[in-house]
């Protein structure tokens, strides 16, 4: 009976892996076969360096929306790495017991916050608050930057959390016999250690940031132009797509899938890169 039970649940096994493949594959191909042949007839100049999107006089250049990601992603970087690394950095080696359990419960907490929460509280909060200390619409690169910075936070804490975790003690012990205090053994030795592990929860954090759609779409301004400034409006891909999807037909519509292309480049990138950081982890 229980050979059997095993049997069965080996298929159940095989069955899901290949649901899981196949799902991916015809993905792929969905997005190939129509985008691929929609840059070849733009024009690969065309599309990937033309600086205007106008649809309505079949003129569609992704340049301002691969720099508008690009822009923002960076921005979410700059806030949420030294955020969340010098975050993890207390929660594994500074953190009081009786209150970490509260501290990672937060952090977990702000994991499971939906992505419309986050913009609405940029949209209501940060939005104003932009607006008023540095002028403009409040709807900027800025803005979306700092937002995806906190929202990226928590991958990138709990990642690193558990990369500093698993650096062995005799590294910790090694630096304290050699004479230096908790704070220097911390940073100079186990933190380094590391470094694989905080790499790879920096890469998970910019496939967030690049993939992020609803918030992005409610504080960024959402213009199809060159970026002019960091407290100017601007649209990602994500959001280029997501906004006009919705009413797109033929070579419109084309142009949008060919986006997508784009961007699902862009995450096979950071995926290759995590898997490169991973493996180098395990050596």
């Amino acid at each position: 009976m229980n050979k059997q039970k095993e049997i069965i649940m080996k298929y159940v096994f095989l069955v899901s892996a290949c649901t899981s493949i196949l799902s991916v594959i015809l993905i792929c191909l969905f997005l190939f076969v129509n985008g691929i042949p929609t840059i070849g007839k733009i024009g690969i100049s065309e599309f990937f360096l033309g600086t205007r999107w106008r649809p309505a006089n079949d003129i569609y250049g992704i340049l301002p929306m691969i720099l508008g990601s690009l822009y923002v992603t960076l921005g979410a970087l700059v806030i949420g790495v030294p955020i969340g690394i010098f975050t993890a950095v207390f929660l594994s080696a500074f953190c009081p017991k009786n209150i970490y359990p509260s501290l990672k419960s937060s952090v977990e907490l702000l994991a499971g916050i939906p992505s419309v929460v986050y913009g609405f509280f940029g949209l209501v909060v940060m939005v104003p608050i932009v607006r008023e200390l540095f002028g403009g619409s409040g709807s900027s690169i800025f803005t979306a930057g700092v937002l995806l910075g906190i929202m990226i936070l928590p991958t990138i804490i709990s990642v690193s959390e558990a990369s500093l975790q698993a650096v062995p003690k005799t590294y910790y012990e090694g630096a304290l016999a050699l004479g230096a205090g908790h704070v220097r053994s911390v940073f100079y030795a186990v933190l380094p250690a590391a470094k694989s592990g905080i790499m790879a929860a920096i890469i998970l954090g910019v496939g967030r940031a690049v993939g992020e759609t609803m918030a992005v779409i409610m504080v960024a301004g959402n213009q199809a132009r060159m970026p002019q400034g960091i407290l100017e409006g601007v649209r990602t891909l994500t959001t280029n797509i997501v906004i006009e999807m919705g009413y797109a037909a033929d070579l419109h519509r084309d142009a949008l899938l060919a986006t997508a292309v784009v961007l699902f480049g862009f995450i096979m990138i950071i995926n290759l890169s995590f898997a490169y950081f991973k493996r180098r982890a395990l050596r």
